[in-house]
């Protein structure tokens, strides 16, 4: 069955919107779930960090592998066989009882997501012309963020009324919508297709351009998960603010990210350069900066707000700018670089606000984490300006991202 090279397949958007959602909602809902378990069985600080190194570490150390599968193999066959494989892991992760087989069950898990994501992220250029692209990585992304702000609270209640089987379970199922979504999405990438038009041997560095992004991106990345570990000391005990404040301040990032996939899905494709994402980069950052300064929980709401729209505006700048300067037989690579650059960063950022926290006051920790982003998105602005060549351009990079007939 075949489309028009014009148009743009909205159903299959939809369809990979609505699959990353449950996916998503399910990875939450098992993090969530499995650190209450491991907290209520005493297991301690050491098993619950543990078990986020597993879940990230994997995506960092396997991206370069999983872009590999994603370029070279039919995205059918990896979406249906890796969400059937995690879909069996959280089976088993709803019976055992160790600490050490929990955690070396979500590797696994993780090790599959750096698989799924690139192989996702590459299939949405494919689906739409370049104009929609920012509008489809908005969907995209809105359905990210809303899986994220259900899952947690699905957790508590799950495991508070029925115990830590059953939101297990439930992730187990959310696994199949990938099966579900390799099934019916039309659109289609494999090695036979891709031969046909090109062959690539691309890599991020050889683009100098994207290299500073990327760099300039996991500088905020490292500011962003001390913040995660940092925010509650400084609200709590710094702000000496409630508990259903610093609920309320936690949540305004997330919803703002909301807002942020609506607005910049409506950027014409000609505004998102690599210049124009240092831009962004850097105003997600000053949020958290200011936010150093406050003297009230309550002023974080706005600022936390703001960072979470600028942070949507780099998600969806991302997709369209790898979309447009990287071959699209390459895709699945550049994806998952970015995807590994920023599983480092993030445990970076992880490891050195714990011990930091124990020493330096929460609100000097605040300033540095938005400074470090916005010195480095500053000093990346300059750099890219000369090189980076508008996604807008008319280029075989650019018209790589055009749909292509849908193979069953």
């Amino acid at each position: 069955m075949s489309f028009t090279s014009g148009e743009s397949r909205w159903a299959d958007v939809y369809l990979v919107s609505a699959a990353r959602a449950v996916s998503v909602c399910g990875d939450f809902l098992a993090a969530t779930t499995l650190a209450l378990v491991l907290q209520q069985r005493g297991h301690g600080g050491l098993a619950v960090s543990g078990l986020l190194v597993a879940a990230s570490l994997p995506l960092a150390l396997l991206a370069p592998i999983g872009g590999r599968i994603a370029d070279r193999a039919d995205s059918r066959v990896v979406l249906i066989t890796a969400g059937f494989v995690q879909s069996l892991i959280c089976v088993a992760l709803a019976f055992v009882q160790h600490p050490v087989a929990i955690i070396g069950l979500v590797a696994l898990l993780a090790a599959g997501l750096a698989v799924t994501q690139p192989t996702l992220a590459a299939l949405i250029p494919r689906m739409v012309r370049p104009d929609d692209l920012a509008k489809a990585s908005g969907l995209n992304q809105t359905a990210g963020v809303i899986g994220m702000l259900i899952a947690p609270a699905l957790a508590g209640i799950l495991v508070g009324q029925t115990g830590s089987r059953t939101p297990l379970l439930l992730d187990a199922v959310s696994y199949l919508a990938l099966v579900v979504a390799g099934l019916v999405i039309k659109t289609r990438r494999h090695q036979k297709t891709l031969a046909k038009t090109e062959k690539s041997h691309f890599k991020v560095r050889d683009d100098r351009a994207l290299t500073v992004m990327i760099g300039a991106m996991a500088a905020v990345m490292v500011g962003v998960s001390a913040i995660n570990v940092v925010e509650v000391f400084f609200i709590r005990d710094t702000l000496h603010a409630s508990t259903t404040m610093f609920g309320l301040v936690t949540a305004a990032w997330p919803a703002g990210m909301l807002l942020g996939s609506v607005l910049f899905g409506r950027v014409s494709r000609a505004r998102i350069t690599v210049p124009a994402l240092m831009l962004i980069t850097a105003g997600s950052c000053v949020p958290l900066f200011a936010g150093a300064l406050v003297t009230g929980a309550t002023a974080l709401i706005p600022l936390w707000l703001i960072g979470g729209v600028f942070n949507a505006g780099i998600n969806v700048f991302v997709m369209v700018i790898i979309a447009g300067r990287v071959p699209s037989a390459a895709h699945g690579r550049a994806f998952a670089a970015v995807t590994s650059a920023m599983q480092t960063a993030g445990l970076l950022g992880l490891a050195a606000a714990g011990p930091l926290v124990e020493h330096v006051d929460p609100r000097w920790l605040v300033a540095a984490t938005g400074a470090i982003g916005l010195t480095a998105s500053l000093i990346g602005f300059p750099l890219v300006r000369r090189e980076s060549v508008k996604v807008g351009v008319e280029s075989p990079e650019a018209r790589a991202v055009a749909p292509v007939p849908a193979e069953r």
